[in-house]
């Protein structure tokens, strides 16, 4: 029993010896990776010139799948009609010549940091105004190379697209900005680019926009067709809702306020010169400005767009109180001319009785004149009698309610005024409700 037991101490130290050994021989496996780089990508093994063969090795075009990720959309520039986003860009392809072994499973994928080490597709951005990757600490892309000869590329850039825009409704519009990826002298014979099946394009989550909403986006296929052949394009529609509340606040409210002000000058006396001129001055130059200002931050376009027709609109109601004013000051002058020339009558008239009753005064002896049997046509008189008779015999009419109201008001300048106080709201209520049903309907059916 104690020689047994002696043994049975020995193996076990034994045991724990040969396991010690055993962890210290553990197999670098990043050196592997080294000589299986070496082994796949060395010197007469490897042409990064040749593409890949097709599917299954057959001599069909070479597949590449896409798929992105968008990281942020920093500005969309009217005035430019461009974006900038920053993505994480990604292509999967098969090369049979990279296929190696993993080491029953213990080498996962190898990591290249050099794309010029393999074959790499010749895609482009055909809408890019500008663009550069990334390099700091070190630079934004990786190569992974899978046993079964599968190569993933992955990349950061940041773009600056091109986004032709149609401002017929500006601000109330949507507009579709694509992301256009095309090979560049592969043609569909020998290279073929399609979309990652199941989710090729993401998004970051609470994407933030300063003036757009990203609504959705759709992926299709863009093939082009030119004289040295037919080329494999893809592309990504980015629709995008622009944000109506920013220009409710900062246009649409500030138009309607010196609209509003211009009205007051129908409230102030018709003999308020100075203030009516100033009030009426002064908004139409903020107008003006308002609406300058407007058209700095757009592009010179062809056509009118929505904001054109507020403006305008608005612009002319300012110029229009403007013009009341110049009406009522003229009709003022009418006026006051009127009131003098029947005032200067009045004083004739009396002045010829008072002459009358003087001579009657100073010649006593003289006698009345008989009035005579007939009158003549042109006899004063005669017509006054005339109108009466007509007036008992026509019947009554019936009073109109708009001319009673405005015999309220005696002078021609002081009626303007109270119409204008009427039916500048009126029609200004009713421009705003055919503008917004118009535009508004518009945009619905674009949706």
């Amino acid at each position: 029993m104690g020689s047994g037991h002696y043994f049975l101490v020995i193996f076990y130290f034994a045991s724990l010896c040969s396991a010690s050994l055993a962890n210290n021989a553990k197999i670098n496996f990043r050196e592997k990776e080294k000589k299986v780089l070496d082994q796949i990508l060395g010197a007469g093994k490897y042409d990064a010139r040749i593409r890949p063969s097709g599917i299954n090795g057959t001599d069909g075009p070479a597949i590449v799948r896409i798929n992105l990720f968008v990281r942020s959309i920093m500005t969309i520039s009217d005035i430019k009609m461009e974006y900038s986003v920053q993505l994480t860009f990604r292509e999967q392809w098969t090369d049979e010549r990279l296929k190696f072994d993993d080491i029953q499973g213990r080498l996962k994928y190898l990591t290249l940091t050099e794309a010029n080490r393999v074959w790499m597709p010749d895609l482009f951005f055909s809408n890019e105004k500008e663009g550069h990757f990334h390099n700091i600490i070190m630079p934004n892309v990786y190569i992974r190379i899978f046993p079964n000869g599968s190569v993933l590329y992955s990349i950061r850039i940041s773009l600056t697209l091109a986004c032709p825009m149609n401002l017929k409704l500006y601000p109330l519009d949507r507009q579709i900005c694509s992301l256009r990826m095309a090979s560049y002298g592969w043609t569909t014979n020998d290279l073929v680019f399609l979309w990652k099946e199941g989710d090729p394009v993401q998004v970051v989550k609470n994407l933030h926009l300063p003036r757009f909403t990203l609504e959705k986006f759709l992926t299709d296929y863009c093939n082009s067709k030119t004289n040295t052949g037919e080329y494999s394009c893809l592309k990504v529609d980015l629709l995008f809702k622009r944000e109506f509340s920013y220009y409710l606040i900062q246009i649409y409210i500030p138009c309607c306020m010196l609209v509003i002000v211009s009205w007051v000058s129908f409230w102030l006396d018709q003999g308020a010169v100075p203030a009516r001129v100033s009030l009426g001055v002064t908004t139409l130059l903020t107008m003006a400005t308002q609406t300058s200002g407007i058209n700095a931050s757009l592009p010179p376009v062809s056509y009118t767009k929505a904001i054109d027709v507020w403006t305008g609109v608005c612009l002319t109601f300012v110029f229009g109180a403007l013009l009341e004013f110049a009406l009522v000051n003229y009709a003022s002058r009418s006026d006051m001319h009127k009131e003098n020339m029947k005032k200067k009558r009045r004083d004739l008239e009396q002045a010829s009785l008072d002459a009358a009753s003087d001579l009657l005064d100073t010649d006593s002896n003289a006698t009345f004149a008989m009035k005579p049997l007939v009158r003549h046509p042109g006899d004063p008189l005669a017509l006054e009698k005339r109108l009466q008779c007509e007036v008992h015999m026509q019947a009554p009419k019936r009073p109109n309610c708009c001319k009673t109201w405005l015999s309220k008001f005696p002078t021609r300048s002081k009626r303007i005024d109270v119409i204008s106080r009427i039916t500048f709201p009126l029609v200004f209520a009713l421009f705003n409700l055919v503008y917004w049903s118009t535009y508004l309907f518009r945009e619905e059916e674009d949706e």
